[in-house]
């Protein structure tokens, strides 16, 4: 199935060709995946840790109208946040879980709400690893015993050969859940350090054994994971993979790497592959501007790390990062370098953004971290903390409250932070 004209052809680069001319591509044009499901253009809502599920890590109705209001926006894809697919690992207490113990009601009704306004909704399935808060589990597994370098997270338990095969057992029914609640896909977890990201990381991923060393060794979890999914559900069912197109960190998982493991990706039949970048302990993917005396803050900054990984797929790719420009997102595609532009943060401001862009109403997406200061100014995570609670504030009130102190937003999702566990910790004891 494609969208061209009989005669016309795609080349590599995104830009449709025929005959000796070129017809640029932009934000605007649908895309036609590699299982023949057409997304209306080419914005994409990226995961953002929502953090509105119950105690039992159920959707509540504010994280359903949220989706809702940003289905309605114009945009072609929405993805949830961190989805865990065990409750026993989660990134956060107010993650939704997919799994046995999940309200099918209430997940079906989420996906709906995505899809109501003519989106199409992916759940982000992820495990955790030694990124679970200690809090939450205190011994988390993980691929190695390599504990974060940062406070509130306990030292891992290494995986055992069967505890793989568990966790990719639990990928795939967690899938299988999504399908059968009405989600149009899954993207599957593998960046910003979670389990999957953990594995590929040489730093991190120190085993001996065939899930560790060599490449195509540390490569092996998501692999398995991603054959095991794709087997699992319909061929019309998206299936994604969100990859780091590195660590930034001395020793671990490279750009080079990267790119190899999206050709490995590509090989096991996935629809598209995000690209993003670093974890928590280097939050690259997180910041705004990270130093002081920065002038300008930077669209799609991993668009250059992007361009390589393009080059060697023919799959789509989508970048994610900084994008507000629509002149940036019309160069991104039209240049060769991305298929799908990922955005996270202009949806907190503005759930209705991208069809401004879309018809022209608007040049740029909202851009509320400009008037931040830089990130090493602040206390750690303190901008992604601000916008977590415009999150919650827009799903529970229906909007943000842009004016917000900076600091005062980052206070209100720690103490989230803090009752959402202590809930959920209540709960499982009852």
């Amino acid at each position: 199935m494609d969208l061209l004209q009989p005669g016309r052809r795609r080349n590599r680069g995104g830009a449709e060709c025929f005959g000796k001319g070129v017809i640029e591509m932009n934000v605007s044009e649908p895309l036609v995946l590699p299982n023949g499901v057409t997304l209306k253009n080419r914005i994409v809502k990226s995961a953002m840790s929502e953090a509105l599920a119950d105690e039992y890590n159920n959707p509540t109705q504010a994280q359903i109208d949220l989706f809702a209001q940003w289905s309605a926006g114009g945009a072609a894809l929405l993805i949830t946040g961190n989805t865990p697919v065990d409750r026993m690992h989660l990134e956060h207490a107010g993650n939704f879980v997919l799994d046995p113990g999940s309200d099918m009601e209430r997940v079906s009704a989420l996906a709906a709400a995505g899809k109501s306004g003519g989106a199409k909704i992916l759940a982000q399935l992820a495990h955790a690893g030694r990124q679970t808060p200690e809090a939450i589990n205190a011994q988390p597994t993980s691929i190695s015993d390599v504990q974060l370098d940062l406070p509130g997270y306990g030292r891992p338990t290494p995986a055992s050969e069967a505890e793989f095969d568990e966790i990719i057992a639990k990928f795939v029914r967690s899938a299988g859940i999504a399908q059968e609640a009405g989600f149009d896909g899954i993207e599957i977890h593998a960046a910003h350090g979670y389990l999957l990201s953990s594995a590929l990381s040489p730093r991190i991923n120190t085993r001996t054994d065939r899930w560790g060393g060599p490449l195509e060794n540390r490569a092996r979890l998501a692999i398995e994971v991603v054959k095991a999914v794709r087997q699992a559900v319909e061929p019309g069912f998206i299936v994604a993979v969100k990859l780091n197109s590195s660590d930034f960190q001395k020793g671990g998982f490279d750009h080079a790497e990267a790119v190899q493991v999206a050709v490995m990706l590509e090989a096991e039949g996935v629809d598209f592959i995000e690209i993003s970048g670093g974890n928590f302990e280097e939050p690259t993917a997180y910041q705004h501007a990270s130093k002081s005396g920065s002038t300008q803050i930077r669209e799609a900054y991993f668009l250059d790390y992007a361009a390589a990984i393009k080059a060697a797929l023919t799959i789509p790719l989508m970048v994610t990062g900084g994008f507000r420009s629509s002149s940036v997102m019309n160069d991104a595609i039209s240049s060769g370098k991305t298929d799908l532009i990922g955005i996270g943060r202009p949806f907190i401001a503005d759930p209705g953004f991208a069809a401004k862009l879309l018809n022209g109403e608007i040049e740029k997406a909202p851009a509320v971290e400009q008037d931040f200061p830089p990130a090493d100014t602040l206390p750690r995570g303190a901008v992604l903390n601000w916008f977590c609670t415009q999150i919650a504030l827009a799903g529970k009130t229906g909007a943000p409250d842009l004016d917000m102190p900076l600091v005062a937003g980052h206070e209100s999702y720690l103490n989230q932070i803090k009752l959402a566990t202590d809930r959920l910790l209540e709960a499982r004891r009852n």
